[in-house]
């Protein structure tokens, strides 16, 4: 079966999102930087209540998978990212644990430990004491620059969440969502190196998208 994806998002916040028409073949870093460019003027043409609402959305959609995961890996967001920091909250009340991404250096790989965040990392992002547990999440929120319509993703490029994710699954079971703006998904499809780990699902302020 092919992916399905179902619209939760109120009709303001339906109007806010941006179509993103396809894209003519170029190099990732190209497509990357484009696409990083129409973020930024998204999220600033955004009010702040409207940005509000729609992470609000988001949680409401991951909502359900709280229900069949114990330990959820989330993320810090940079610049333009969407903020799981609502959905994971709720995630917490639902009484699961969650685990966010610290380094100990910039070469080192990308590990999951028990948060809160409260130490500036190697990147200059906030991530928790190295001395708190490490976590080995079974449902993580993928931050993405782009996402295609079979679950390709386009990162930031520095290989992190590429190692993780490969990590994750050689580990064993683990449900992979990206989360972004509903721009961020993009009808171009993407062609894979083989390193990538596809997603399994793609999921926005207006709805989730599954990957088959």
């Amino acid at each position: 079966s092919g992916p399905h994806l179902t619209f939760v998002a109120s009709e303001d916040i339906m109007q806010t999102a941006m179509v993103v028409p396809s894209l003519a073949p170029e190099l990732k870093s190209d497509l990357r930087h484009r696409l990083r460019a129409e973020r930024m003027a998204f999220v600033r043409a955004l009010p702040s209540s409207a940005r509000e609402a729609m992470e609000r959305a988001l949680a409401a959609v991951l909502a359900p998978e709280w229900r069949r995961a114990r330990v959820i890996g989330g993320y810090q967001p940079m610049k333009d990212e969407i903020d799981p920091t609502v959905a994971l909250a709720e995630a917490v009340a639902a009484g699961c644990a969650t685990a966010l991404p610290a380094f100990v250096e910039r070469s080192s790989p990308m590990h999951f430990h028990a948060g809160p965040a409260t130490e500036r990392g190697p990147w200059g992002i906030l991530q928790p004491a190295l001395d708190k547990p490490l976590l080995s999440p079974d449902l993580l929120l993928v931050p993405v620059v782009a996402v295609d319509r079979r679950g390709n993703r386009v990162g930031q490029g520095q290989g992190h969440y590429d190692r993780a994710l490969a990590a994750l699954r050689e580990a064993g079971l683990v449900r992979l969502i990206g989360i972004g703006w509903p721009l961020q998904l993009i009808d171009t499809p993407l062609t894979p190196d083989a390193w990538d780990i596809p997603l399994d699902a793609f999921a926005s302020p207006n709805g989730m998208m599954e990957f088959a």
